[in-house]
């Protein structure tokens, strides 16, 4: 068998994309103020800035699109958008949504004022919700998750220790405990069954609610198979079934794991809780059963959930992503360890080792890459989640500063990630040139890495 198994799939349609010059480059970055996300995506040559809602849809899905039942309410999408999530999560009561983002906000808004949120590690617009709605997020992953050297199979778990200590001393201020899977924030790692089993039993021992944030629950799944002992032989299909089998409930961007370009979903079995997010899912976003999206769209995502819980596609986009992550480190190249689901994560400590925190070093990293080769990356560091304390002055920091390369689904090829890897590693011998970076523009906000202006220091 190949050390990397090959795309299980023909191209069957190709979007043409263009280099664009060094010069071109430079204006594009100034005018936006080196933000990556003010870079307009016609002029990105490999665009690495997020994996969701960016993958291409199997012939499956485009076929479903032409069957779409646009009636207002109870278009025949939904029945199948449904059961499928219910056959999937086994969750009872299905919230559409037109994206994450949107379950993220109608559950903490029905449940988060003045209460703590636990998870391994919250993502940028699950912390963002919470603190909205007059919550506090909690990060709890273990040791190992912190340590992006160690190799560790399962450094997505939670801190069961912790965790317990939380539920023992302050039940009362607990809304609920969240899982992310894959854990996004810490590179991408998964999370293992037994850790799930065990925090299962922490929160049920003391009645809090246990939830996935599931958007890349198929590429965790697929993680238990490789990693965790008995479940080898497994199906992937199988092993989800029994991750589900421990929640309460769950959000999800099905723009990851549900292999489209826009929807999402809240599940959950709390009856009394999902009438009354229900009233506001129809307040602001639209009817419950197409939830702010078309009836194709409803049809596209059924038919996704379906096609990623595949073996073979597993293999292949874990082994896409294991393919940049060993050429990468076979050149030297600090990266986080061991590659993830999605994504690989530069160590910018490492790579940008004499930039400090306060001058944002995967900033730098992911402006020079697009400047030096059309590469789209994303922070994840202290321009995303450095945060000064409004009462107390305290600084808040990340415990990791990334660069994230999230790789979108059935998209580039081998040689598109050749060439990644080879700007990167060119980008990386030369790093004692990059410089710092000081915010100019819109630095309040708690999710500025979406709006910030920057400068170079």
């Amino acid at each position: 068998m190949p050390k990397y198994p090959a795309e299980p799939f023909r191209i069957k349609a190709v979007e043409p994309i263009r280099l664009t010059t060094a010069a071109e480059r430079r204006a594009i970055m100034e005018a936006g103020g080196n933000n990556m996300f003010n870079i307009p995506a016609e002029k990105v040559y490999i665009d690495l800035l997020t994996d969701s809602g960016t993958g291409a849809m199997s012939d499956n899905q485009w076929a479903g699109l032409q069957i779409g039942d646009e009636s207002y309410a109870g278009c025949r999408n939904w029945f199948h958008f449904e059961k499928t999530i219910k056959d999937l999560t086994g969750l009872q009561c299905v919230i559409p949504t037109h994206q994450g983002r949107v379950a993220e906000n109608l559950l903490f808004g029905a449940i988060a004022r003045g209460k703590l949120i636990i998870n391994n590690n919250h993502f940028d617009t699950t912390r963002a919700n919470i603190l909205a709605h007059g919550g506090e997020p909690v990060d709890m992953v273990i040791d190992e998750g912190r340590d992006p050297e160690t190799l560790y199979p399962f450094k997505g778990n939670i801190d069961l220790a912790r965790l317990k200590e939380a539920l023992a001393n302050q039940r009362d201020k607990i809304a609920l405990v969240m899982l992310t899977l894959t854990n996004n924030s810490g590179g991408g790692q998964p999370v293992s069954m037994a850790n799930i089993r065990a925090a299962r039993q922490l929160t049920a021992q003391y009645g809090v609610p246990l939830f996935f944030d599931a958007c890349r629950f198929a590429e965790n799944a697929y993680f238990i198979k490789l990693r965790e002992p008995g479940y080898a032989d497994r199906p992937v299909l199988e092993i989800a079934h029994e991750m589900f089998s421990s929640v309460d409930g769950c959000t999800m961007s099905a723009k990851k794991d549900g292999l489209v370009n826009i929807g999402g979903f809240l599940a959950l079995n709390d009856a009394a809780l999902a009438e009354k997010v229900k009233t506001e899912l129809i307040r602001t976003e639209g009817f419950l059963t197409y939830g702010g999206l078309a009836g194709r769209d409803l049809e596209a995502v059924a038919r996704g959930l379906e096609e990623v819980l595949d073996d073979d596609y597993l293999a292949y986009r874990i082994g896409q992503i294991k393919y940049l992550g060993d050429l990468l480190t076979e050149n030297g190249v600090p990266i986080l360890q061991p590659p993830g689901g999605h994504a690989i994560y530069l160590n910018a400590t490492l790579f940008a080792a004499h930039i400090p925190a306060d001058q944002f070093p995967g900033q730098s990293i992911a402006v020079n890459l697009y400047l030096q080769s059309g590469i789209r990356a994303t922070e994840v560091g202290s321009f995303m989640f450095r945060r000064v304390d409004p009462q107390t002055g305290a600084i808040h920091s990340p415990y990791m500063e990334l660069v994230r390369l999230a790789v979108p689904r059935r998209v580039y090829t081998e040689t598109h990630l050749r060439y990644v890897a080879e700007s990167v590693i060119e980008l990386y011998q030369q790093r004692a040139k990059l410089r710092g970076l000081r915010i100019v523009a819109n630095g309040e906000s708690p999710l500025r890495h979406f709006i910030a202006r920057l400068e170079f220091v």
